[in-house]
């Protein structure tokens, strides 16, 4: 830390300084010209100040107000006068004109140094809290920046995504599934394809309108161009979609799904999300097969399609993942894992 001594007679800036080594890591700056504080003040940005009341040029009142000018709103340089006058006028006019504590001439040792260190301990308080705001304040600011981001983030993305919803701007990819006994096709899965920018994989695009509260309204649009096709397809195919659980289990797919023929519609659902509420997915799947609909686990050993998953949804069909059938002709473990899924699905009634 630095200390600035300001003082007409070099034998007491001699005194000062002999005074102020007994405070370790303390340097001293000094000068017997007032005129020089503000140039000294700001050359070497001192913590403490230490000016003599009466000098010729400039006096302590003067050299304190100069100097305070160059000390930001934020920041605190405690200031001692220094003078022989005791006279209360003269503590009280110092005092009011900023000064931080007044020594009387002449100088008593102890007194200086406790003092001096006790100025320099709040100055180095000081110097800390201010830091710490700095930090908190530059965290805030980053803080904020991150929500402005955030925010203009779901706004391009609900914008996007609505353009998608109002123009139905969704092409539907349809992926034969056949019967591997006698290679006949016996249904398609519709697979949404967007088209609009940003060119990205409809995974994006579904988790995008999730984030920004559209994720049912994407897919119940995303089924309907699906199943307005189903004229097209010939009457002995069924036609798989894709649902998350979420949105059956809160009955919009069961409502959306009464103007469609049910026994040619098969609900796949999703293998990347988590069934919050079971209750309520096994009550709405019921009503979907009581009226026809079938259903199908999509990527068995994958995700969230656990065995569990299947024992409680008793699927029509159990779709395996691709990291269980990839290699399944070199590998024994993958090809012994397979067959007895494949058992198991011949015990219960379901295609896999």
């Amino acid at each position: 830390m630095r200390a600035l001594i300001i003082d007409d007679e070099e034998q007491n800036i001699m005194l000062l300084k002999a005074i102020l080594q007994r405070i370790e890591g303390l340097v001293t700056i000094a000068t017997t010209d007032s005129t020089l504080a503000s140039e000294l003040f700001s050359q070497h940005r001192p913590d403490l100040v230490l000016v003599d009341l009466h000098m010729p040029g400039m006096d302590g009142v003067e050299v304190m107000a100069a100097l305070n000018a160059l000390i930001t709103e934020d920041d605190f340089v405690p200031m001692v006068i220094l003078s022989a006058d005791t006279d209360r006028d003269a503590r009280e006019r110092v005092l009011e004109a900023g000064a931080h504590d007044f020594l009387v001439k002449p100088l008593d040792l102890s007194e200086v140094v406790l003092r001096t260190r006790s100025l320099l301990r709040t100055r180095t308080l000081h110097l800390k809290v201010e830091s710490q705001r700095a930090a908190l304040a530059e965290q805030l600011e980053r803080h904020e920046r991150r929500e402005r981001e955030a925010s203009e983030h779901r706004h391009t993305a609900a914008r996007r995504v609505r353009d998608v919803l109002d123009r139905r701007a969704i092409a539907i990819a349809f992926q034969p599934i056949a019967d591997i006994s006698d290679g006949r096709v016996i249904g398609l899965e519709a697979l949404s394809r967007f088209e609009t920018e940003p060119l990205r994989g409809p995974d994006l695009w579904f988790a995008e309108a999730k984030e920004v509260g559209l994720g049912a309204e994407l897919e119940l649009v995303a089924i309907d161009v699906a199943l307005a096709q189903l004229p097209e397809i010939p009457a002995d195919m069924f036609v798989s979609i894709n649902v998350s659980p979420e949105h059956v289990a809160d009955g919009h797919l069961a409502a959306h799904l009464r103007s469609h023929p049910a026994e040619r519609v098969v609900v796949e659902i999703t293998e990347h999300a988590p069934v919050e509420d079971y209750s309520a997915l096994l009550e709405h799947v019921s009503e979907l097969r009581s009226r026809g609909t079938r259903l199908a686990v999509d990527d068995a050993g994958a995700g969230f399609a656990s065995l569990q998953h299947i024992l409680r949804l008793e699927p029509d069909f159990i779709k395996l993942d691709l990291s269980l059938t990839r290699d399944i002709d070199t590998d024994p473990v993958r090809r012994a894992l397979a067959s007895s899924l494949v058992t198991f699905a011949k015990e219960v009634g379901a295609y896999i």
